[in-house]
């Protein structure tokens, strides 16, 4: 991987990822894609009940301050660029070939993202009232077209995962790296609830999403 192939890369990646279908069809994936697609679609049908105990409580309030939705995106930033610094200064091309996947899988998955929600323009869980339901949150969203206002799915745990999966199968024998990467995206997953910026199905499929984006997209693992 290079930055001048980086475009070429993501149009590679955005085909496996929308003909990824056709993959299930002939066979393959098929028992990982209808568990993700079953605890989706419970989660669905949950959010309404689960996602108003966020808003009910204050126990997360120091966490909120703490981990913003600003931290995230600085965080997300920071690690991919440390990275290549680091593998820059020591002329290490794995580290900066890693850095530049990472790149790559947030592009991919801030993609779909963008193209998923400007489809189903599902309402946040902060854009509702208190003491009234969060039902009827599809296709209702307010804002403008073409910039991802929809709450499906999390767009940061979709990219924190994609970025999370690309550091652990790169570095698999540095038993800790696995366990920050996947601890720290889901960490940010969590804060979008905290946050009541999306329900929990929302930020569930947006870490499968990541993962397997990251996986099978962008490792062609």
């Amino acid at each position: 991987v290079r930055w001048q192939s980086l475009a070429a890369n993501i149009a590679s990646d955005q085909k496996h990822i929308w003909l990824f279908p056709t993959q299930v069809v002939r066979g393959r994936h098929v028992w990982p894609t209808l568990a993700v697609v079953a605890a989706t679609a419970a989660l669905i049908l949950t959010d309404a009940q689960t996602a108003p105990h966020f808003r009910n409580t204050t126990v997360f309030h120091g966490f909120n301050s703490v981990v913003t939705s600003n931290a995230t995106d600085a965080g997300m930033f920071v690690a991919p660029a440390a990275l290549y610094a680091a593998g820059w200064l020591a002329r290490n091309s794995y580290a900066r070939h890693t850095a530049l996947l990472a790149g790559e899988a947030v592009a991919d998955s801030e993609i779909v993202t963008i193209l998923a929600k400007d489809i189903d323009r599902r309402r946040r869980p902060a854009s509702y009232g208190p003491g009234t339901g969060m039902a009827d949150s599809w296709f209702s969203g307010q804002g403008n077209w073409y910039r991802g206002n929809g709450s499906f799915p999390s767009g940061h745990t979709i990219a924190a995962f994609s970025i999370a999966t690309v550091m652990a199968r790169r570095y698999p024998h540095q038993r800790w790296v696995p366990y920050v990467a996947y601890g720290l995206a889901g960490l940010v997953g969590f804060s979008r609830l905290t946050l009541l910026a999306h329900f929990p199905s929302d930020v569930f499929i947006g870490g499968a999403l990541g993962y397997s984006i990251g996986r099978f997209a962008v490792l062609r693992q």
